[in-house]
């Protein structure tokens, strides 16, 4: 078996871990009726998991090292620009409209509805300050500098 295919070695796509490693714990109810086999087994098997979960994470670690060293903008450049640009609509959604709007009203100047932002933008704001918090994270654990 070759190590692209063989999950064991930390290879499998990781929405398939957690369905395989429940199908395999379940077969270690039938395999091991010894508790105590059974428990070192299932240690074993989430070992496992954590050490392909590790490799995983390493390998997009080094993937996203190289693309922020790469020279073109359209590399390196594309995270910052998705920061600006969820930073940028933030700012329009709930600082920028609502000034707007109450500046017309404070005037008693109609104002057409302005073009709002649904809730997608959240989603990806929190997956960003996700990432930054796991970067906070590193540093105060000394893991990064």
């Amino acid at each position: 078996m070759t190590s692209r295919t063989c999950f064991w070695r930390g290879d499998m796509n990781p929405l398939l871990i957690a369905p395989v490693f429940d199908i395999a714990k379940g077969l270690l109810d039938r395999w091991f009726p010894d508790p105590a086999q059974k428990a070192k087994a299932e240690a074993e098997m989430y070992q496992l998991m954590q050490d392909s979960a590790m490799k995983q994470a390493l390998a997009q670690l080094e993937v996203n090292a190289k693309e922020a060293a790469n020279p073109s903008v359209f590399v390196a450049g594309w995270r910052p620009f998705i920061g600006w640009v969820c930073g940028v609509a933030l700012a329009y959604q709930f600082i920028g409209r609502p000034v707007l709007a109450f500046g017309f009203a404070a005037y008693g100047k109609p104002l057409p509805e302005l073009p709002g932002l649904d809730s997608t933008l959240w989603e990806l704001l929190f997956g960003m300050l996700g990432l930054g918090t796991l970067r906070t994270f590193e540093k105060t654990k000394g893991v990064s500098k």
